[in-house]
């Protein structure tokens, strides 16, 4: 059973209090075991194994994928992206996948095509086109040839930009080398592989959660043919998030490991402050023991934390328009809780 620190109690009743519609979800992993506790605006209701959107956490999924796919001789680390990707001028310098995977490529932070204005107005659903079609970026494969051909890049790590474009690249690339494409292959790994039976890529129906985002109710992203999917397409239950902590925490597949490794540094002023593996966060207070990632579309955000030495994870979600930092702040409140035992 969950036992919540006044800290967390606290963040959760700010998420909640006042807002209809809204459902908040936390869960943990700590001594072998799992817990799920569910709030709404009155205080906690019964678990349904409610499916979030996880957004950015994709990411890390994305990445443990692409781990999968080298471990099994697949794909490298060092593939330079006009490996997988047909009609790009030759002669010419691409990225790797493990630039990809780090976001040290040199590609954008914001997405391309869009300026910076519009991508936020659109990420948060403030935007009436948004609001209309439920779709988030829109790029498909001439966008993402068009932009690699005209952007000329460096053969070098660029300094960590966050990426949705670069990740979105990274998963056309499985899907090409897979020879099923993304999605198919993405499906099958979550179901076939890790297990997640009620997770998924896209949207279904019957069983997402609507989103809520300020007073609108803004419904679920529709990625579509988006080639940004796999940067935060995945739909999943706390239940399957915490046997995805489990299986992280303790890889229970050998190529979990290597999507763990440090294989770029974030650095702010000139200190590291964070470092990557292949789509996870690491965090250097503990040796690089804790990784994660929070993950945000129109109205839901998550966070998911793990702390690989003691044994312990965190999972927070909400399908209401807040601050990423809150929800951020509460998995760790959670996490810390258990790290200490309590």
């Amino acid at each position: 059973m969950i036992q919540l620190s006044p800290k967390a109690q606290a963040l959760i009743d700010k998420a909640c209090k006042g807002k209809k519609q809204v459902k908040l979800t936390i869960g943990t992993f700590a001594n072998g075991k799992k817990s799920i506790k569910v709030f709404d605006a009155n205080g906690e209701i019964p678990n349904e194994n409610y499916v979030y959107e996880i957004g950015s956490i994709t990411k890390t999924f994305t990445g443990s994928l692409l781990a999968k796919q080298i471990y099994e001789g697949k794909m490298s680390l060092d593939d330079s992206i006009d490996k997988y990707i047909d009609g790009l001028p030759k002669n010419t310098y691409y990225p790797t996948l493990k630039r990809l995977a780090t976001h040290t490529a040199g590609y954008p932070g914001y997405l391309p095509f869009k300026s910076k204005w519009e991508h936020m107005t659109l990420a948060f659903g403030f935007n009436d086109d948004f609001n209309k079609s439920r779709r988030p970026f829109n790029v498909d494969l001439a966008k993402m040839k068009q932009w690699i051909t005209e952007n000329k890049l460096e053969d070098k790590d660029y300094p960590w930009q966050y990426s949705n474009f670069g990740i979105g690249i990274l998963g056309y690339a499985i899907g090409v080398a897979t020879g099923k494409g993304y999605k198919a292959t993405m499906d099958e790994f979550l179901s076939d592989e890790l297990g997640m039976k009620n997770s998924y890529t896209g949207i279904n129906p019957e069983k997402n959660l609507q989103g809520v985002s300020l007073k609108n109710v803004v419904g679920n992203w529709d990625w579509g043919k988006d080639l940004t999917a796999p940067a935060g397409d995945i739909c999943a239950t706390a239940e399957d998030m915490l046997e995805y902590a489990k299986m992280n925490m303790y890889e229970e597949m050998p190529y979990l490991a290597l999507a763990h490794q440090k294989h770029a540094e974030i650095k702010r002023f000139g200190k590291v402050k964070q470092a990557m593996g292949l789509g996870w966060v690491l965090l250097p207070d503990k040796n690089f023991q804790v990784i994660g990632h929070t993950g945000g579309t129109s109205a839901f955000i998550s966070n998911l934390l793990i702390d690989k030495e003691k044994k312990v994870a965190s999972v927070a979600f909400i399908n209401y328009f807040e601050s990423p930092v809150a929800i951020y702040k509460l998995g760790n409140a959670i996490l810390e809780g258990l790290q200490k035992g309590k």
